[in-house]
């Protein structure tokens, strides 16, 4: 927004715009699932993944590369500070201002949208917001998936964004 400029295409992945109604903290069953101190990997698995077969073999594909694929190297684990301070600025975010939605009509590059169909952190209706309320938006919705639609579906995110960034210039 500062500098549109510097940004030729954007992608926003499981994102929402600040200032939309509703977004004013995280929902009852991500909360349950991630909303105190000890939290298990396996926890996480209903807020990124559905709990159909597909989607949770693939969540459990996924804890696997995150925490077993290496031994050295790895990023810092979050931990509940970070838990925390995630759930403040979601609550930020969140709250209603329709003079922040109307900002978002100002991005005037082509902008992709993605979201899983399940999603209970970002849910879908917002990535549809996001895609009407900026004028050069696409939006996709990927099917029996959740909050971490592009881990389940990384091939076809990865084609979907290569495609979308390699575009008519």
């Amino acid at each position: 927004m500062t500098r549109p400029a510097l940004v030729r295409r954007l992608v926003l992945a499981s994102s929402a715009p600040q200032g939309a109604d509703g977004m004013h903290g995280w929902a009852p069953e991500v909360i349950d699932a991630v909303g105190n101190p000890e939290t298990s990997p396996e926890e996480y698995l209903s807020v990124f993944f559905t709990g159909s077969p597909a989607s949770l073999r693939a969540g459990r594909q996924t804890l696997q590369r995150i925490y077993g694929a290496r031994s050295e190297d790895r990023d810092t684990a979050t931990n509940w500070a970070t838990r925390e301070a995630q759930y403040d600025a979601v609550c930020t975010w969140g709250i209603p201002d329709h003079a922040k939605l109307q900002r978002l009509s100002g991005l005037r590059m082509p902008v992709f949208v993605a979201n899983g169909d399940s999603d209970p952190m970002i849910l879908p209706h917002y990535s549809h917001l996001l895609a009407g309320l900026i004028p050069q938006a696409r939006v996709k919705i990927y099917p029996d998936s959740a909050h971490g639609f592009l881990f389940q579906h990384h091939a076809e995110f990865a084609a979907d964004v290569d495609a979308f960034l390699g575009g008519p210039r």
